[in-house]
């Protein structure tokens, strides 16, 4: 078993964590994910397994994108992407700063959604990137139809800054500093936390309800 890189104590829903991702042995379960209806805004809807193995070898391979699956109470429950904006998907795009990093994120389709558990998702895909010392903002650039994204964004403390252009969709691009972050979570209820071995701890995510139906965070091509 893949030993945990960060781990989540949320006080309501329990805990998550984060592995990394194995492009071989994750490719029928992304495949799921991935093109399931409700992940329409990530691109991969007629992906065949065989294709998003590769994709996803292409990314764990890529010397500034890396890819990992999150888990809920020890089961696969979501799937997170880390790059550097700089050089992969906003290149040119955005004056970069030291500090900036990219994510993408895609919660499991789930038969009954549970009550702030997208929320709890993405408050444990901040804490992850912000455990890093180095990380002062994290960048995202969701499709600007994806309007329940938009929404869980400013609930964790990310402002539009302007729209861009890419290939693939026109995207809000959005910031979200450690400082931001902290205040848009400093209601969230305290309770232990459990991490990996030299991994930093994250403390508990409030419980509000879900962005349903659109569980995606920007699209990875």
């Amino acid at each position: 078993m893949t030993t945990a890189l960060f781990t989540h104590l949320d006080a309501a829903l329990g805990h998550f964590s984060v592995r990394p991702l194995d492009p071989a042995a994750d490719a029928e379960l992304l495949h799921h994910w991935v093109t399931h209806p409700k992940a329409s805004f990530w691109l991969m809807q007629d992906a065949d397994v065989a294709q998003v193995a590769f994709e996803y070898r292409k990314i764990t391979e890529h010397p500034h994108h890396d890819a990992f699956i999150g888990l809920h109470e020890g089961r696969p429950a979501f799937l997170t992407e880390r790059y550097d904006p700089a050089r992969v998907e906003l290149a040119g795009l955005y004056p970069a700063q030291e500090g900036d990093v990219g994510m993408h994120f895609l919660c499991a389709p789930a038969d009954t959604p549970v009550h702030g558990f997208t929320r709890a998702v993405i408050t444990t895909v901040m804490e992850f990137l912000f455990a890093d010392p180095a990380t002062r903002r994290v960048v995202v650039e969701p499709d600007v139809r994806n309007t329940a994204v938009h929404r869980l964004n400013a609930a964790v403390g990310f402002e539009i800054a302007g729209t861009v252009a890419k290939p693939e969709k026109d995207a809000y691009l959005s910031f979200c500093t450690r400082a931001q972050f902290r205040a848009a979570t400093a209601d969230a209820p305290s309770g232990p936390t459990a991490t990996a071995p030299g991994t930093a701890t994250a403390q508990a995510a409030p419980n509000v309800p879900d962005a349903s139906g659109a569980p995606v965070q920007g699209a990875p091509r």
